[in-house]
């Protein structure tokens, strides 16, 4: 791999010194280094665990050590010759600060494990954890050879009605029913041989199909007393701290499934290590930041925007109908971000890294690879378990394949810890810092929904910069499964660049989501090459739009201002008004659902004009004055559509229908004054 030092530590800012051996015969350099106290980047993770161990065995080392692969992903390449600008740009990245510490989420566990499955099999795995764990079987049947004679767990048996919770917090609730008391019965036999017809098995369960009520196997069981056929169906519950299923099909129906809940084929031994491993007291990041104010959920009893709820793979995310909010479970929550990058107004956010940090390496990134002397940059954006060991697996084919070129020196990787985790702002703002395109690399480890919202979110983002004029496919979703798959991609890895900005922007990723976005859309329509004066964007996945309003139906009642989360439509005080602010407008749809005349529709677009920022009359009306006092109260054509709905009512006729085409003060006296009006305390 050719390594220029001295381009690399002017991109840097560094005086740089080339190791080639810094792990064997140039290991006193690098303890040379970790005794200095300054922080020291290894540009290599082949000897991850040498370089630590030789940390600990150094007297006076103090310095951070971190890691950074610069070999797979630009260095073992065809193109390895032009890559300085890439490896600059991973080192710079390399050595930025760490995440800020946020809130975490804690659990705890006994080791309170529950097993389910045909007895036989869960017996096998209770084996291999139960000088660790507390072990629990839930007996779905013998299954192939029954159990032990010997018993050595407590077994539960009957239905499942339900399975609910996560790491150290399992509640099972199941239906009892059988004649055989399990924590009674002490596996003599003596019921089986009892039996005529058969009906007890070796999960020493009655089969209710083939027993006639003979009833020997009671007159067998008399000293143990475990069968009794006029016990009653009994709903029990239980709690646990982790579930092993042995089941083909999970108890959960969503794609990530809780934590301390594992799926288990009887293959692998992996999953049983975790298991053992799994007592004692965990934490995690609380990964969502949610501002109730700012979510387009629900407004008066209505609900609009569902995007969160849908997209969660973890079914971590509800609606609180009566608190007119979402409510997200931290202990569900597997830290994904699709909910943060779906979620039009920014109400929930990304908590670990924040959007700022992840703005700031992407800025890092792109500035240092345009510094190095780096063009037309292509940010490839994967996870950081599958998508690292894929771009591995390629820079490792290339390094043996004459046939295979590996990453190209443009293509530069930003691992994420899930790649749901960006959308539509954050691809927008690497573009405006100079980007040429955005890549997203997606393995089978993500749920489908989140390719889908994904797709939305590039198709708008690719709708406005193909209306603003820059030419070419900005954005693009790349499928493998493994470094074969990558390397079939070849031809999508060096498709021919996207053109991007002139002038790379300065601005720094904002905290709020809808911020960020302006910047992004305000330095790009500012470089537009041909922008258009509205930019027609899909209805699928669009955070910006206007709306169309039917004035023929539109009373002005004003409830669709009540209802908008985001103050995108506005009255005015003075006038009968309804006013539109086109910036500010999220395409939630609260204010379509909400008015009572269906007079609004969503219109997605982006609208490049200063008009986008001004607040714009939709309608407007002639005011009603009160017949009584010449104060207006309301819009002609309102108090019109009542006066019509009401003529034909028993309680509306005369000076009630008079009164109708007051104010609610002149209401009050007419009716105290009328002379004829009846009061109730003329009937007492």
């Amino acid at each position: 791999m050719p390594l220029q030092p001295q381009a690399l530590g002017t991109a840097l800012d560094e005086n740089l010194t080339l190791h080639s051996a810094l792990c064997r015969r140039e290991a006193g350099a690098f303890q040379k280094a970790i005794q200095s106290g300054d922080e020291v980047i290894v540009a290599c993770t082949q000897e991850t665990r040498l370089f630590a161990e030789v940390a600990q065995q150094t007297e006076g080392a103090t310095s951070v050590i971190r890691f950074v692969n610069i070999r797979e992903t630009g260095g073992w390449s065809k193109d390895a010759v032009q890559a300085t600008p890439k490896l600059a740009a991973l080192l710079a990245l390399a050595r930025m600060p760490e995440a800020e510490p946020v809130p975490t989420v804690t659990y705890k566990s006994a080791g309170r494990l529950l097993i389910i499955g045909p007895l036989d099999a869960a017996e096998r795995a209770a084996e291999w954890v139960s000088d660790a764990l507390d072990v629990t079987l839930f007996s779905l049947g013998a299954g192939q050879n029954g159990g032990a004679q010997e018993r050595r767990y407590p077994v539960l048996a009957g239905q499942i009605t339900q399975l609910t919770g996560w790491l150290g917090a399992f509640d099972l609730s199941w239906t009892r029913s059988n004649p055989i008391d399990l924590d009674l019965c002490t596996r003599c036999n003596a019921c089986l041989s009892a039996c005529p017809e058969g009906a007890i098995g070796l999960d020493y369960q009655i089969n209710g199909e083939l027993c006639n009520s003979h009833r020997t196997c009671v007159k067998v069981c008399g000293i143990a007393g475990a069968i009794d056929f006029s016990r009653e169906p009994e709903a029990l519950s239980e709690k646990f701290d982790l579930v092993l299923d042995l089941r083909s099909a999970p108890a959960f129906a969503q794609h990530e499934l809780p934590q301390g809940y594992f799926l288990w084929d009887g293959h692998d031994q992996g999953t049983l290590l975790k298991l053992r491993s799994l007592v004692g007291e965990f934490e995690k990041p609380k990964f969502f930041n949610y501002k109730q104010k700012l979510c387009a959920h629900s407004r008066n009893n209505t609900v609009g925007c569902s995007a969160c709820i849908d997209v969660c793979s973890a079914a971590a995310i509800s609606s609180e109908k009566k608190r007119q909010q979402i409510k997200v479970n931290p202990n569900l929550c597997v830290g994904c971000g699709a909910c943060t990058t779906v979620c039009p107004t920014g109400a929930i956010s990304y908590a670990y890294p924040r959007p700022a940090e992840q703005g700031a390496k992407i800025k890092t990134l792109l500035g240092t690879y345009a510094k190095a002397g780096g063009k037309q940059a292509a940010l490839l954006l994967h996870s950081q378990e599958a998508g690292i060991r894929l771009l591995g697996d390629l820079g490792r084919k290339a390094r043996l394949d004459p046939s295979i070129r590996g990453v190209p020196a443009r293509v530069i990787p930003m691992a994420l810890w899930h790649t749901a985790s960006l959308g539509l702002e954050l691809w927008l703002s690497a573009i405006a810092h100079g980007a040429s395109q955005v890549w997203v690399l997606m393995t089978a480890e993500e749920a489908p929904q989140y390719r889908q919202a994904l797709q939305e979110q590039m198709t708008v983002a690719q709708a406005i910069l193909t209306g603003m004029g820059y030419p070419g496919e900005h954005f693009r979703i790349l499928d493998a499964q493994d470094g074969t798959g990558l390397a079939r991609l070849d031809a999508q890895l060096r498709a021919a660049p996207a053109q991007g900005v002139a002038q790379p922007a300065g601005f720094a990723v904002q905290a709020d989501k809808r911020a960020t976005l302006e910047l992004a859309l305000d330095h790009l329509m500012a470089q537009a090459p041909a922008p258009a004066e509205v930019i027609a964007l899909p209805s699928a996945g669009s955070p910006l739009g206007a709306l169309a309003i039917n004035k023929n139906t539109c009373t002005l009642c004003l409830s669709c201002v009540s209802a908008c989360p985001a103050s995108a439509l506005q009255d005015n005080a003075d006038r009968p008004q309804l006013r539109f602010i086109e910036k500010n407008c999220v395409q939630c749809g609260l204010c379509v659902k909400t008015c009572p005349e269906n007079a609004l529709a969503l219109i997605p677009q982006l609208r490049l004009t200063p008009q986008r920022k001004e607040a714009v009359v939709l309608n407007e009306m002639q005011p009603y004055a009160c017949i009584r006092c010449s104060k207006p109260f309301g819009t002609l054509k309102a108090i019109e559509s009542m006066l019509g709905k009401l003529a034909g009512h028993a309680m509306f006729q005369g000076a009630a229908a008079e009164r109708l085409k007051m104010c609610s003060d002149c209401r009050v006296i007419d009716i105290y004054s009328a002379d004829n009006e009846v009061k109730i305390f003329d009937v007492i």
